[in-house]
């Protein structure tokens, strides 16, 4: 029973080496963080959706869609961004069975799927209705809204230093003797996906990164794993304020940590569409579109507002959660294209994430 996984492993091991460069490693066979199962067990027909999305906040779209299918049953497995990428490329190249569908926040990653011809098309008219930010060859679509933030603990953090820009962040860490010294925290961008394409588009965009980098640096931010580590540890205290974090994960830990305030920064905000795609190799392709059309219908719409996984920054619901949208932001919403392959380029990427590592080092 061994003997097969040898090969998975190094096939594995070899596209997640293409991805970010280096010699290939022998490593250990991605598995999901979590599954669950929605509908009833007889349901004639199956799906099964892979996606980075925690099961706490999706499973509520899930079990809308199943209650309008009774024919189907769903199994969602939770994923870590660069987990969900290496198996279904690895699963493209197999040229074999897949996932029904491949939901990620990565979506850099999931447009070099797209471009590698690992997906199937679909179109509907609700497909056809999507503008062409969030539809790429009817393989790739956008189907959330969510702005990346800044959030800050309300009760240790005085309203006169909340941020409300990355100018203010990195006024906050210029001073040598600055309180917020080690108490700020963002993305390990080597372990996230979301991570690693919010820092590379603030990179490509922003007039302030080489200023944030060398603040971060300074002031010994801290880089972690992921958005419910990062805001619980600013609910806790531990960290005072927390930057680039997926403004979904952020809104909704707010509903019961009235300390957490959510901050849509004014200089710019990048705003994500979780993309989702049908792999090549979908068992179930029918059901994978239906669910696909079931995300942009209204009713899927309704669920994923509620969920929070599609964002109005000018919602005035959200002022009861501490949330900061300032009027006239500049959103920036991050298109499903090839430009998101320029980050994915072997060069351009190890030269950032050495930049990455010398900033975090001994973190």
């Amino acid at each position: 029973m061994t003997a097969p996984a040898g090969p998975r492993r190094t096939l594995w091991s070899v596209l997640l080496c293409a991805l970010i460069g280096g010699p290939p490693a022998l490593a250990a066979d991605p598995v999901p963080e979590a599954a669950k199962r929605f509908g009833v067990p007889e349901a004639p027909r199956a799906l099964l959706v892979r996606g980075t999305t925690d099961i706490a906040l999706f499973q509520n779209v899930l079990t809308t869609f199943v209650t309008r299918h009774a024919d189907l049953q769903i199994t969602y497995e939770q994923w870590a961004s660069n987990d969900l990428y290496t198996v279904s490329a690895a699963e493209c190249a197999a040229g074999g069975a897949a996932a029904d569908m491949v939901i990620s926040s990565a979506v850099d990653q999931q447009v070099r799927l797209v471009n590698d011809g690992c997906a199937r098309p679909h179109r509907s008219q609700l497909t056809d209705w999507l503008p062409d930010a969030a539809n790429w060859r009817n393989e790739l679509f956008g189907i959330t809204r969510e702005p990346a933030v800044m959030v800050y603990n309300r009760d240790l953090v005085p309203a006169s230093e909340a941020p409300r820009s990355r100018f203010d962040l990195i006024d906050l860490l210029r001073p040598a003797d600055s309180r917020y010294a080690g108490r700020v925290a963002t993305y390990d961008i080597e372990a996230s996906g979301l991570g690693y394409l919010f820092a590379f588009m603030d990179s490509q965009q922003a007039t302030t990164f080489g200023s944030l980098i060398e603040a971060f640096d300074r002031a010994g931010a801290v880089a972690t794993c992921c958005s419910a580590e990062i805001i619980d540890g600013v609910v806790s205290g531990r960290y005072l304020v927390a930057y680039n974090v997926l403004g979904s994960y952020a809104l909704a830990r707010a509903t019961e940590a009235p300390n957490l305030a959510v901050v849509a920064p004014e200089d710019y905000t990048l705003v994500l569409a979780r993309a989702a795609l049908i792999p090549r190799g979908a068992r179930n392709p029918q059901a994978a579109g239906e669910f696909l059309d079931f995300l942009l219908s209204d009713a899927g719409r309704a669920a994923m507002i509620e969920a929070r996984l599609i964002v109005d920054l000018a919602d005035a619901d959200t002022s009861a959660l501490h949330f900061s949208a300032p009027t006239g932001a500049v959103l920036r919403q991050i298109p499903l294209s090839p430009v998101l392959l320029v980050g994915l380029d072997r060069q351009k990427r190890g030269l950032f994430l050495d930049l990455w590592r010398n900033t975090f080092a001994n973190r």
